[in-house]
Parts: C-alpha cells; structure tokens; sequence
C-alpha cells in the first residue's frame, strides 16, 4: 500500500494515542491516563530515531490531517534460544496495531502489518508472535499466522513506570 512509512521520534505522541485507542478496543473502555503513557513515549522516543534499533514501526498518515497517524503497526526483534522449529536466535514480537476509528476498513493497518512483515524480514526473524483481537484475526491469518497450542501466562509485579 503506498502511504506507508516508517515511524520517525514526531510520530512518538501519536503512536501512545493509538496505542490508548487500542487498549479501550480490547479491554472495553478506555485506559486511564498515567504512567503507561509517559513510560512508552520515552521507549518510543529513544528507539524511533535509531535505525539499527530492535523497535520499529510503521504508519499510514490521516489524509488531509498534518500531524495525525491513522494506523500504525509497532513491533520488536526479541533474543531468544534457537529450537528445533526456528534454530534462529531472533523472534518478531508484533504489538499495537491500530487504526483510528474514523480511517478504518481502508487497508492501513495491512499496510502497515505488511511493512513490519518485511522489516522483521530484514532482520533475519523467521518467527513472529502476536496477540490478535477478534477484529485483527482474519487479516492476521491472511498474513500467514496461525493459532499455536502455548498458552500464554503473565505474570505482572505491581508497581508503576520507572
């Protein structure tokens, strides 16, 4: 899809905006302001502007609205042991894919999926994860992704943003 770039440190407010669009999506009500929102500015802040960062992300801009993200897709490059799956060292980790409301079922957030896609490809990651919202699933599995049998546990110490 053209209109797709990669993220630069100005998009670093608009990517925690969507970010708070998406966490109301999926938990139901929006996110109480705090912390969580200062915490991933400063990430943002010091991986955006860093081309050989293990961060990237990559948006779609609002037409007609200078300053404003419509979608984005961030995601990580992750060390981990090889296996008999992947002997690689390097997993893809996809996290806060999001279109505003008001610039869905345009194909930005394919666009976006599809520029980490390759991004992570450059990377040398075979594997990519996700967490997927019943809205993302079928583009996801469009995208190639599919259920794995792990279930997936957290384990959270309470306490806020450094």
């Amino acid at each position: 899809m053209s209109g797709v770039r990669r993220a630069s440190v100005d998009d670093a407010r608009e990517l925690v905006r969507l970010r708070a669009v998406m966490l109301s999506a999926v938990g139901g009500a929006p996110p109480e302001p705090g912390g969580w929102q200062h915490s991933a500015l400063r990430t943002l802040r010091r991986q955006l502007p860093d081309p050989d960062a293990d961060l990237a992300a990559f948006v779609v801009d609002a037409p007609g609205r200078p300053g404003v993200v419509a979608a984005c897709a961030v995601g990580v490059v992750d060390l981990r042991l090889g296996g008999p799956a992947d002997a690689s060292d390097r997993r893809g980790y996809v996290f806060n894919v999001v279109t505003d409301p008001a610039y869905r079922r345009r194909g930005f957030s394919r666009g976006c999926m599809s520029a980490l896609l390759d991004w992570f490809a450059g990377q040398g990651v075979r594997t990519v994860e996700l967490k997927a919202s019943p809205e993302g699933e079928s583009l996801y599995r469009e995208l190639g992704f599919r259920p794995t049998a792990a279930p997936a546990l957290r384990r959270v110490v309470p306490g806020g943003a450094r």
